[in-house]
């Protein structure tokens, strides 16, 4: 692969998951259920 492709592939892989992460926070049961969890952890 070239590295114009690689580059290509690293950036779309980075949009990806910040659009799963962003979802994730349109979730309010998640958030609450991720806050107990880490609240667990005290």
């Amino acid at each position: 692969m070239r590295a114009t492709h690689k580059k290509w592939l690293a950036a779309a892989a980075a949009v990806l998951v910040l659009l799963a992460v962003f979802a994730l926070y349109l979730r309010p049961d998640f958030m609450l259920s991720l806050a107990d969890q880490i609240w667990a952890c005290f």
